[in-house]
Formats: C-alpha cells, structure tokens, sequence
C-alpha cells in the first residue's frame, strides 16, 4: 500500500503531461478560469521556480538527474525505516516520491521538466508547475504538520 498514491501520482502526472505535449504548443495559454487559471505548455531545465534553469548546460543536468536520484534513495530509506502505523508520513513520502520520479522521467525522456499550470492573480503569476510538482508540496506539508503536531 505504500507505493500505491507514489504510482499513482506518476500515473496522473504523466498522462497529463502528454495531453499537455500533444495539446499544446510550448508557450501556449488556455484560459480555464479567466484571471486566475490558465493551462500552458511550458519546459524548466531546472529546479523549482526556474533555478537553474539555463540552456545548453550538461553539468546542470547531471546535478539534477544526480540529486533526483540520491533524493528518491533517501525516501526509500525512510520508508523502510517508518512503523506500519506511521499513515500520515507514509502518505507524504509516497507523494514526494512519485512526485520526484514523474519529473525525473521528464529529465531522462526530454532533459527538461514538462510544467502546465498556471496561477495568477492580476499581473502577478506563481511559476508554472505540474502535477510531480504539486504532489512533492503537499507531501512535504503533511510530513512537516505531522511532525510539527506530533505528541
């Protein structure tokens, strides 16, 4: 069960970025919720937020292709590590996990990350992400609130 919303999640975050790349042209916008929400096709060679994000860089892409791998090692390690009745941390490290791989396959596949949603409001935009993307956040929310809340 553990590796179910990890499947999951690469599952999602996949085929949404093939309904994306088939959709859509790069740089192109579909308003979904008119000032607030658009879909865009949209490719980050780096990290969050565009860090990193530069062309025709080989060393940033093993730095990346590198730190993804160590980083999903290090959540297997957790895993292995956690109590059967640990739910919460359980749940946010599969997120994480299948969060890191759906965006490592992107780096393997196309050496940069497919990134499609887009929030805004006015002139002032969050940086486009994916579902990879969204899923590492939520994950890490319940992992910080569960330790923070922790008895």
């Amino acid at each position: 069960m553990i590796i179910c919303p990890a499947l999951l999640v690469v599952l999602v975050d996949q085929v949404s970025k093939l309904l994306v790349i088939r959709g859509l042209r790069v740089h192109e916008s579909v308003p979904v919720i008119r000032g607030f929400f658009n879909l865009v096709h949209v490719r980050n060679r780096g990290m969050a937020f565009g860090f990193m994000n530069r062309t025709g860089t080989e060393t940033t892409f093993w730095i990346l292709i590198s730190v993804s791998i160590v980083a999903i090692g290090l959540l297997v390690f957790w895993f292995s590590r956690l109590k059967e009745d640990d739910i919460a941390v359980t749940l946010g490290l599969s997120l994480i996990a299948g969060g890191a791989v759906g965006n490592l396959i992107d780096r393997l596949r196309f050496r940069e990350v497919v990134d499609f949603l887009d929030l805004f409001v006015g002139s002032y935009h969050w940086p486009a992400f994916n579902v990879a993307d969204a899923s590492i956040t939520v994950g890490t929310f319940i992992i910080a609130l569960t330790l923070i809340f922790r008895r």
